[in-house]
């Protein structure tokens, strides 16, 4: 796709995006993932107007037809989640600028979208995430890594698994969001929406080991997790954690830490939680959003009725 010329993309930037990521970033606290993602969106719509020849009529002169012309064209360059990424951040924008009086219309309100394809998370079975969470101890009894570091990485997994969090929660996460008498976190989600995870006894135990033997620090706002300086692990450092620990444990190395969240998820509902109680312990904002975890259980209710019952 042709990029804007730099100066005219310059100009757009400082008069159209500017306020808007600021917006994003200062009131809604979108994460700067979401912020990359949008600014992308913003870029290539730029791009593909100018390619258009459609720039001069503004952002206020377009409408439904040209929004839908660009859809089209964009299916052709982008996977469909892509899509419908850039879709809601365009959206989003159009949205900022009616709201500050500055463009009349929403042309992206209505727009039909390429349909998502509805695919199963990815989870691990209980066996295999046992095999995983016991891997650090592997590993260090072997002296192929040192038992403060075998501690920490069993401690990432274990709130992955056993609260449910993302991994961008996990690597933001302090000592004083954490009641290790009840063994219940206070998370900063999406959106800057607080929850409540309970983390289960073992990953509370773990925590409570890795406080008083290993952390550097345990102040309030010390970072749970910590590298040897005691500064916080990013989110890419528990990402390579974890390959670590798939390649010990003999499962896929492309399983990321939100994987260990949809296991969360999965084995709740496998063992009859309630959905709506599983939406708010991971933080949907729709329970649509969790919905998806019931096909999963139910793929794997009929799986077991077709391998015990007689007349399956």
């Amino acid at each position: 796709m042709p990029k804007v010329q730099s100066d005219a993309l310059t100009a757009l930037r400082v008069e159209w995006w500017g306020p808007f990521e600021a917006y994003l970033s200062g009131e809604r606290r979108y994460s700067r993932y979401t912020v990359r993602n949008y600014r992308q969106a913003f870029e290539d719509f730029c791009g593909w107007l100018e390619a258009a020849g459609l720039r001069d009529r503004g952002f206020d002169g377009l409408d439904r037809r040209v929004i839908r012309d660009f859809v089209i064209e964009a299916q052709r360059r982008f996977d469909r989640p892509t899509l419908h990424n850039h879709a809601s951040g365009l959206r989003a924008f159009y949205k900022y600028w009616v709201r500050q009086g500055k463009l009349r219309l929403n042309p992206w309100i209505g727009v039909p979208l390429p349909k998502l394809e509805r695919r199963l998370p990815k989870f691990l079975t209980e066996e295999q995430m046992l095999r995983l969470l016991e891997a650090p101890r592997r590993l260090a009894e072997r002296g192929e890594m040192d038992d403060r570091t075998a501690w920490r990485d069993r401690l990432a997994m274990e709130l992955l698994y056993g609260g449910g969090l993302r991994v961008s929660e996990l690597a933001s996460l302090k000592f004083g969001d954490v009641d290790t008498d009840t063994g219940v976190a206070r998370v900063l989600g999406k959106g800057q929406k607080e929850r409540l995870c309970p983390l289960g006894q073992v990953a509370n135990a773990v925590l409570r080991r890795w406080q008083s033997e290993y952390a550097q620090a345990a102040e309030q706002d010390s970072p749970v997790l910590s590298g040897s300086k005691g500064e916080g692990l990013p989110v890419r450092e528990i990402q390579r954690l974890l390959k670590r620990h798939l390649a010990e444990a003999g499962l896929p190395l492309d399983l990321t830490p939100h994987k260990l969240r949809h296991s969360y998820a999965t084995h709740l509902l496998n063992a009859g939680a309630d959905l709506r109680l599983v939406q708010e312990l991971l933080g949907h904002a729709s329970l649509n959003t969790t919905q998806v975890y019931t096909h999963v259980s139910i793929a794997r209710l009929r799986e077991v009725y077709d391998k015990a019952h007689p007349r399956a």
